[in-house]
């Protein structure tokens, strides 16, 4: 299959090494050159040093500065999973986080983790008093005013969407690679869920003037990452993984 006009974005590894290896080897099947990572990738306790390893083998990938990203910068961090990450960062790999983009765009295609301008926001949905909503169309029109790019892609919610706004721009959230559900007390307590195991990304591709978009949910040996996070103490995310469910404790 011959792709190489094509874009795979991919987003919130979380460290799960196998959902990854599955990604990327369906990226190289489909013969597909140019990867764009939206960030959130070591953030997670399954294997965040073989998830490094993997992706700076192939400089030509580009990656985006997501929250969890920009954590693993710090010294400090009120965090279990950012206690158990930290110390296993090599300067080599700190470096190679630093690296990471704040945004990327190119002359049609824009790229964040949360929005354009935040990357712990969701830029489609809104978490309220009364759980998560979507925004309005009109609310999406507006904040993304200052951005020319028509296809505007976003990860950091775990949660494959697509968008189409009346002004002619198109959102496009390709869901988890590595980790399907998540639960979080702030700014209100609410969970984000897949509802599946699969590990996620998206297509772009462009025919005849106009962008085409695939969501794919691949199938992998998930147990391992479950029982890996397992062995390194987080029920939470094992129950996710296996679940695409969050698990609310």
């Amino acid at each position: 299959m011959n792709n190489e006009n094509a874009i795979a974005v991919i987003s919130d590894i979380h460290s799960n090494v196998y959902a990854l290896e599955a990604v990327l080897r369906d990226i190289d099947i489909r013969g597909i050159k140019t990867i764009v990572n939206l960030g959130d990738t070591l953030f997670g306790p399954i294997d965040p040093i073989q998830t490094a390893e993997i992706l700076m083998n192939r400089p030509n990938l580009i990656h985006i500065m997501g929250n969890c990203d920009r954590y693993l910068l710090q010294d400090e961090m009120n965090s279990i999973t950012f206690h158990y990450v930290k110390p296993l960062l090599t300067q080599e790999i700190l470096a190679w986080i630093q690296s990471f983009h704040r945004t990327w765009a190119d002359e049609e295609l824009f790229f964040c983790h949360g929005t354009p301008f935040s990357d712990d926001k969701s830029l489609i949905e809104e978490v309220t008093p009364h759980g998560v909503v979507a925004k309005s169309v009109d609310i999406l029109m507006s904040e993304l005013a200052p951005v020319p790019q028509k296809l505007i892609f976003c990860g950091h919610t775990h949660v494959a969407k697509s968008v189409w706004l009346p002004d002619g721009k198109f959102i496009v959230n390709p869901g988890s690679v590595g980790l399907p559900a998540y639960y979080e007390e702030q700014p209100y307590p609410h969970s984000m869920e897949a509802m599946t195991p699969h590990a996620r990304y998206a297509i772009a591709s462009k025919h005849h003037g106009s962008w085409q978009m695939e969501h794919i949910l691949l199938p992998y040996d998930y147990e391992l990452a479950a029982q890996r996070a397992e062995r390194n103490g987080r029920e939470d995310y094992a129950y996710a993984i296996r679940s695409g469910r969050a698990l609310i404790i």
